[in-house]
């Protein structure tokens, strides 16, 4: 379900404060959920993923998504990979 378009993008306050004060510098950002708005392009930033921070550079395509589709949370296992050639 997504978000009513009368209520607008959802982005941090913090982000928000960030934007004015930093000058092309890299953010380290915890809110995954927060939207990519269009005056965030060019910047960069490092998103947390819940171990360590991944890094980004924002650019016109990723308006709109949030912050946490560009830092995958998950960890591919390499031991499927293996058990499927010694399959073949």
């Amino acid at each position: 379900m997504s978000r009513s378009i009368w209520k607008g993008p959802f982005v941090d306050a913090c982000l928000l404060k960030k934007h004015s004060r930093v000058a092309r510098q890299s953010w380290k950002i915890w809110s995954r959920r927060s939207c990519i708005l269009p005056k965030f392009v060019g910047y960069y930033a490092q998103v947390y993923n819940g171990k360590y921070f991944v890094g980004l550079q924002i650019t016109e395509d990723m308006v709109g998504h949030k912050f946490g589709e560009f830092a995958s949370t998950r960890k591919t296992s390499k031991t499927k990979t293996k058990q499927k050639k010694k399959n073949k």
